[in-house]
């Protein structure tokens, strides 16, 4: 068979037809590839170029930076954050030399970090997170893997620290914090520790860097800016295994400054010591100007476990204790104030005109108002301002807060700084309630009950109350209604100035004047009695929660208060002291401001001899003086367990004292 040469599919299939072959051969098929490959030419050179000019141009020095990082190995030097003093320079929290362990980057093998865990008793998951959150960060940058090294973590390091295993371990030294043990002032400090990643997404966290401590809770968290200090660093050059070479130079850490605070050592201990093994707080005052002079809150925790990060365990441990450790009381815990509130249930009834110092009332053990009977503690008789300021009279009180009306109570209750924060330079204040007819319609969408009054008038209901709070309520209507702002940061020019109310002075001493009587004339509060000390003082015992309820559930017991300052013509300490869930009257809490006090008065005498003797001829002997950090604070006195307690009245609400 003959095939034409015109047929298609013959053309198709043969690769040396005439038609390819004119195709190869035509002039503009081949100018069209040369054009191609001079255009390919010219990009490629152009990339060329650009890549020069950025190089060796326009950013030499960037390219050089990271040149030099090949060969220039920098290491951290660790600022050490400043100290923590009292008031009279002792120091509170201080530093101690440790080592931390740091991957360098540039030499880290991830295969290597199953051994280094294992060596150094690391959970390896938790490593392996921590090396994945630093992949988009700068190579430079360390990671620190371990803080406090122990003996048997260094052995294990200059054991393996070398180019043939492990050239991504250094070792830095660091200065870790040292808080006081047994939980004194721990709340207060606070504690610091590594920053976690939330906070670095926090735009308040922006100038930290991952890995950083900072201060976490408490002074440590308020001040960090001013305790935290800025890192050094050491440079050397090392070769291609990574050992060092040369040094080139050392750039010094520079110190967090030191704090100095408003705290007295020597009645913080006292403070301690008092309330022991108690679940309650303290809280000592100067009302004169808002230094916070002591604050205790108890139960407690160990602070040094936070130095850096804490053991799973022990913050298992820590959070599911039913004390609340963690729990700051002096400026967290929010509890009916019960009969220490009755001062300015008082100075509001004067000051309104409501009542007067004669207004009088009769007590038979109490009371009805609105279709509910309201009991009394006691049989009081007749009485009148003094008397039940004195004898805590809750029929006396039930009848001036319905006379003076809610409305007012609030104003007065204000006024004094309840129901807001205090504003103390420490994060994570409460700020209590103070009850009212706008407040229930806004919380509650309810209206205002007139037997509500009742109850708020002797310090229940929906009033609730900080100790420091109380603290400061009690301490500027003894200032004659003058409120300072607490504050921790000794300084002369304190950041705000104080909330002034002008009270009537004749008014401010009938209340003082009762406040006088409840600790010195036969009052509930007269185991706060001091020699050579007058101390007006108010004690309260408050319910948590229905007699009812309080019968079906024993753990749950009334709370018990006292607040008391000295000397009553012009106060230079106020305290304020909560003993929660004790089911005692507010007297037995008596006693721990007494000793507080005590120490307070008995520092401010030893100072006055002392300053007497360093200004007589008998330099000699002022010289042999005993320094005032080396004695030891007075040991308190231990709070009597009462023989036998008042038995309160069945109705509710009650007032204990």
């Amino acid at each position: 068979m003959r095939f034409s040469l015109a047929d298609p599919q013959s053309e198709q299939g043969n690769p040396s037809s005439p038609s390819k072959i004119e195709q190869r051969d035509d002039p503009k098929f081949a100018s069209a590839k040369m054009a191609a490959f001079q255009y390919t030419a010219v990009g490629i050179f152009l990339f060329l170029v650009t890549g020069f000019w950025e190089l060796q141009i326009k950013s030499p020095e960037i390219y050089n930076e990271r040149a030099e990082r090949n060969r220039i190995k920098s290491l951290p030097l660790v600022a050490p954050r400043g100290k923590i003093l009292d008031r009279d320079g002792r120091v509170i929290v201080d530093n101690h030399s440790s080592w931390k362990l740091i991957l360098s980057r540039e030499n880290l093998k991830e295969e290597h970090l199953h051994e280094i865990a294992d060596g150094l008793h690391l959970d390896y998951d938790d490593l392996m997170k921590k090396v994945a959150r630093y992949r988009r960060r700068p190579k430079y940058e360390p990671i620190i893997i371990k803080e406090q090294m122990t003996p048997a973590d260094l052995a294990f390091v200059d054991s393996h620290r070398d180019p043939e295993t492990f050239p991504e371990m250094e070792l830095i030294q660091s200065q870790s914090r040292l808080y006081p043990e047994n939980g004194i002032l721990a709340h207060m400090i606070g504690y610091t520790g590594e920053i976690s990643e939330s906070e670095l997404d926090n735009p308040d966290y922006a100038k930290y860097n991952q890995g950083q401590i900072i201060g976490k809770t408490g002074i440590e968290k308020e001040y960090n800016d001013i305790l935290l200090g800025v890192d050094g660093e050491r440079r050397a050059i090392v070769d291609n295994l990574g050992r060092e070479r040369e040094v080139l130079d050392n750039v010094a850490a520079r110190p967090g400054k030191n704090l100095q605070l408003t705290i007295d050592l020597d009645l913080q201990v006292v403070a301690e010591l008092a309330l022991g093994d108690k679940r309650g707080a303290v809280v000592a005052l100067n009302p004169a100007n808002g230094e916070v002079l002591a604050m205790a809150s108890r139960p407690s925790f160990d602070p040094n476990k936070f130095a850096v990060r804490i053991k799973s365990s022990d913050w298992r441990e820590l959070t599911s204790d039913p004390g609340n450790p963690l729990l700051n009381r002096t400026i967290q815990a929010q509890f009916a104030p019960g009969s220490t509130f009755k001062p300015l249930v008082a100075i509001a009834g004067l000051e309104s005109g409501n009542i007067d110092e004669n207004t009088t009332f009769n007590c038979g053990g109490g009371a009805s108002f609105y279709g509910h009977y309201h009991g009394c503690w006691a049989v009081h008789g007749s009485v009148s301002l003094h008397k039940g300021i004195t004898q805590s009279c809750d029929v006396y009180f039930y009848n001036v807060g319905n006379k003076t009306g809610i409305d007012t109570l609030a104003f007065y209750a204000k006024q004094a700084g309840l129901g807001e924060k205090t504003r103390i330079d420490l994060p994570n204040e409460a700020s209590g309630t103070v009850p009212s007819p706008e407040w229930k319609l806004r919380t509650q969408r309810q209206k205002w009950y007139a037997g509500e009054t009742i109850s708020v008038s002797i310090g229940q209901g929906a009033l609730t109350v900080t100790p420091l709070q109380l603290a400061r309520a009690i301490g500027g209507l003894g200032m004659g209604g003058v409120w300072h702002t607490p504050h921790l940061l000794m300084t002369d020019t304190p950041k705000e100035k104080p909330h002034e109310w002008a009270l009537n002075p004749e008014n401010v001493k009938k209340v003082v004047y009762g406040m006088y009587g409840v600790v010195n004339e036969g009052g509930t509060g007269g185991r706060a009695k001091l020699a050579g000390v007058d101390v007006c003082g108010k004690t309260g015992s408050a319910q948590v929660a229905s007699e009812a309820y309080e019968r079906a559930h024993k753990d749950i017991k009334d709370n018990a208060w006292f607040v008391a300052y000295a000397p009553c013509s012009k106060p230079e300490i106020v305290i304020s002291v909560l003993w929660e869930n004790s089911g005692l009257h507010g007297q037995y809490a008596a006693p721990i401001a007494r000793d507080v006090m005590k120490s307070y008065f008995d520092k401010k005498i030893r100072l006055a001899e002392a300053e007497r003797l360093s200004h007589s001829p008998a330099a000699g002997l002022a010289a042999s003086l005993t320094p005032l950090e080396q004695q030891t604070p007075a040991t308190p006195a231990a709070v009597r367990t009462p023989d036998s307690a008042l038995t309160p009245s069945a109705t509710s609400p009650r007032s204990i004292q």
